[in-house]
């Protein structure tokens, strides 16, 4: 028997303040001891974490300075007219290029690397004489024939420049002549002549360019955008060597000719910057201004750029590597400090602008350009989190587990302390309830047997019918006490597990009319009526008499007590396969959902017996299960309140002998 919630907060209340103020202070004094332990292992790790990280800062600053001075010692060598061609030259990604600058020009390795020069060498142009004539026929007097007359000795002239320039004008006078055979051919035999210059430009890049623009005045659109496809390849090469404002030029040319929707590429956009980069620095060298040394970091075409050079008075070598350089050749040896010490490297440029590696977790350990001589600033933080590291793993599921088994055994204490209080203090209250009940139920037949036999006694009665009445009164009250007694006595043995049956075969019709019947007589039902119906024939059941009887008049009281006056109690007696069921009915106050499984229990009364003041101990149903069971049948309850109850006693038919 326990205490229901409600129950909880009667008096003495504070039984339930003591409990819960010791059960919530062992609970916060576990949870600080354990969160100041988890903190103070988690700093230690947080602690460790941090070193692990500056260890990794430094290896990785001492492995990029390796990687740096090897790459210098490299320049220095082009710087000192080594060899161009080496197994570094050849080992070059497809975004890093060596650059060499001397007043000869610029030199790229590997070669198609740069899509423009930061420079072009001065080229020697024909002498001014040799076209004059030609000039004067094409533009003064629009003589097209006569200019490509007067060009014919000078494009077979063994100088490639005049050859170039003479085949020039020779394929734009059949262009305004309208000879388009006769202008591809020229323009065919210039292309051959590849990187001859004419005008500063290489013949192959004017071939193709006069090509197009005489098919786009053809409006020869299939094959012009063939044409500009192929010149805009060949620009994207690096085929050519080109000033920037020939590049752009002559590349918007081509995509627009083209339709190519495409960007150009890229990377070599930002090597070719890179170039020009270090062409202005060489030029700031030869002033006496610049650095003859450096390492630089910059920002080209919105991405990041590595610059370093080494240079002479004559002679500048440099090397240009995007990201993809720095990921593939390495990234190794920044992968082997990331493995030995669980720590990742991020490089960053002088604005902050991330150059290589991946995002920062937690506070990393900076090493400043400025200390290292780096053109970064190097970062290292810790790649996973320090709180996953085995060994706190370990820790914190050790502390975890010794506050769990500590919370358990406050819990469990908890718990049996509460059982064993709520189990006294239910016993308690339900005694009382028990002896105030039993008090009741015992004072009132023994008023009235006081009070009447009073009256004989002293001859108070002046005639015989209220004597008998009087009789009658005490006999009713007597046989009310003798069954109180006897239930008390009952329940009693049945507690004690003394009481013996004596199973009989028995009519239970016959028993059942029988039962109704005294209860009319006895009992006091008011204006209620009592109603038996029996479904025909009804087989036999095994069972003691005076036990069954005492259910179906438990049944039968309960029934009355909850009943308005005025109402039907109905006994129906039916045969439901092997079992025979007696259902009591009364359409009394009915019984709330979360009492009828209490509603059996000794000593327990609902709700409306207090609040309609109903007499009795709380034993009968009690009884009447107890007898139930012993005759392996089982008694079921259905109930609505405000709609009456319906008590129904199952028991099993006789086997025929």
């Amino acid at each position: 028997m326990f205490l229901t919630p409600k129950q909880w907060f009667q008096p003495p209340r504070h039984l339930l303040v003591m409990f819960l103020a010791i059960t919530l202070f062992l609970a916060a004094a576990l949870g600080w001891l354990s969160w100041r332990l988890l903190q103070q292992d988690r700093a230690l790790a947080s602690q460790q974490a941090q070193e692990r990280r500056e260890i990794a800062a430094d290896l990785a600053a001492t492995a990029l300075e390796k990687n740096l001075s090897a790459l210098e010692e490299q320049l220095m060598g082009l710087v000192a007219g080594g060899p161009r061609r080496t197994p570094f030259t050849r080992d070059l990604s497809s975004d890093s290029v060596l650059v060499v600058l001397d007043p000869a020009g610029v030199e790229a390795l590997p070669i198609g690397r740069l899509l423009y020069h930061p420079f072009l060498p001065k080229t020697a142009d024909p002498p001014p004489g040799v076209f004059a004539l030609a000039d004067a026929s094409e533009f003064l007097k629009g003589d097209y024939a006569h200019a490509i007359a007067a060009l014919a000795e000078p494009s077979r002239s063994s100088n490639p420049a005049i050859r170039a320039e003479a085949l020039t004008r020779i394929g734009r006078n059949y262009r305004k002549q309208g000879q388009g055979r006769a202008a591809e051919n020229a323009f065919e035999q210039l292309r051959r002549m590849g990187s001859t210059p004419v005008s500063g430009l290489p013949a192959e890049l004017v071939a193709r360019d006069a090509l197009c623009l005489m098919l786009e005045e053809r409006k020869e659109g299939a094959r012009l955008k063939s044409e500009a496809a192929e010149l805009y390849a060949g620009l994207q090469s690096g085929r050519w060597p080109l000033s920037r404002g020939a590049y752009d030029f002559y590349t918007g040319e081509a995509r627009r000719r083209a339709r190519v929707s495409e960007s150009p590429r890229q990377d070599s956009l930002a090597l070719s910057e890179g170039a020009e980069a270090l062409w202005r620095e060489w030029e700031s060298i030869r002033r006496g201004e610049g650095m003859p040394a450096g390492r630089r970091c910059l920002y080209l075409q919105d991405r990041p750029v590595l610059v370093v050079w080494r240079s002479s008075p004559g002679r500048l070598a440099g090397f240009i590597a995007g990201a993809g350089y720095l990921e593939s050749r390495w990234m190794g040896a920044l992968d082997s400090v990331r493995r030995s010490h669980g720590a990742g490297i991020l490089l960053l440029d002088g604005d902050g602008r991330p150059v290589l590696g991946g995002s920062p977790k937690g506070r990393p350990a900076v090493r400043l350009a400025s200390t290292t001589g780096l053109p970064w600033t190097l970062q290292a933080f810790t790649s996973e989190d320090y709180t996953a590291a085995p060994d706190f793993i370990l820790r914190r599921r050790l502390l975890i587990s010794g506050f769990c088994v500590m919370v358990l055994l406050v819990l469990a204490g908890s718990y049996f302390i509460a059982r064993a209080v709520t189990r006294e203090i239910a016993v308690a209250r339900l005694q009382s309830d028990f002896v105030t009940a039993v008090s009741h139920e015992f004072r009132t037949p023994l008023t009235s047997l006081c009070q009447f036999t009073e009256l004989l006694s002293k001859g108070r009665v002046d005639n015989d019918q209220r004597r008998q009445q009087f009789y009658a009164v005490l006999a009713r009250e007597s046989q009310r006490l003798r069954r109180l007694v006897e239930g008390l006595l009952n329940f009693g043995g049945m507690e004690a597990g003394a009481v013996r049956y004596n199973f009989k075969p028995l009519d239970p019709a016959d028993l059942l009319q029988r039962v109704v019947d005294e209860f009319r007589q006895e009992a006091e039902i008011g204006s209620r009526i009592i109603r038996f119906r029996a479904d025909g024939s009804s087989p036999p059941v095994r069972a003691d008499r005076e036990a069954l009887s005492c259910v179906v008049w438990n049944l039968l009281d309960n029934a009355v007590k909850y009943s308005a006056d005025g109402s039907t109690v109905e006994v129906d007696l039916t045969c439901n396969g092997s079992r025979l069921a007696i259902a009591v009915r009364d359409r009394g106050v009915g019984i709330p959902r979360d009492e009828q499984r209490k509603i059996f229990e000794k000593f327990v009364r609902g709700d409306a017996a207090r609040s309609l003041s109903v007499r009795g101990a709380g034993i009968g149903l009690a009884i009447a299960r107890r007898i139930a069971r012993a005759h392996s049948g089982e008694i079921a309850l259905h109930s609505e309140p405000g709609k009456g109850s319906v008590f129904t006693l199952f028991l099993p038919i006789a086997e025929e002998s």
